[in-house]
């Protein structure tokens, strides 16, 4: 995966693309090389709870090409729209890996939010999108982890991992538990 990280990091599409300055509140960070690097921060904070090389070196690919096409998406269109950014994502990332569980867990990396989002605005969340995502992936300790490393940068709020968390511990077997999330207060200057 390390040799595959390396073509994919010289793709042009890759060079030209994180450069996107893409800022809202969940990405302050601003250009997606400056996402890519937290994210990496975290990927190396959380190896010490174990994960295999192999681990490492998916959760790493995911990192740099989960966000990569934010450029040339539409906002607000599910993940299954061809002009979404994760379905773009996984498009690119099928060029380089045959992986379908890593290519599903590209995809659909933003469902915990969308999940969350509907539980905290209405008291509930969409039973059958969370079905949906329990059938997709099989691998849900790197799923988990990956939400974690993605979900624990400045300007997004932990609260949402640890619920999802929580619930998909209720159907899936995952030694990742909510004492995994980072702490957000290493981005306080």
């Amino acid at each position: 995966m390390k040799e595959i990280l390396e073509r994919v990091k010289s793709d042009p599409r890759y060079l030209k693309n994180i450069e996107f300055e893409f800022v809202d509140d969940g990405h302050p960070e601003g250009k997606i090389k400056f996402h890519i690097a937290d994210l990496e921060a975290n990927l190396e904070t959380l190896k010490e709870r174990g994960i295999s090389e192999d681990d490492y070196w998916k959760l790493k690919f995911m990192i740099h090409v989960h966000d990569l096409f934010k450029a040339e998406a539409i906002r607000g269109v599910p993940p299954t729209h061809p002009r979404n950014h994760a379905y773009l994502a996984k498009q690119f990332a099928g060029e380089f890996i045959d992986d379908t569980d890593l290519l599903n867990m590209i995809q659909f990396h933003d469902e915990n939010y969308k999940l969350w989002r509907g539980y905290a605005k209405h008291g509930n969340y969409d039973g059958q999108r969370f079905q949906n995502l329990l059938d997709t992936i099989k691998d849900w300790e790197l799923f988990l982890t990956f939400i974690i490393i993605d979900g624990c940068t400045r300007g997004k709020d932990s609260a949402k991992l640890s619920w999802f968390i929580d619930k998909a511990r209720k159907y899936r077997k995952t030694r990742v538990d909510s004492s995994w999330i980072i702490s957000p207060e290493r981005f306080r200057a």
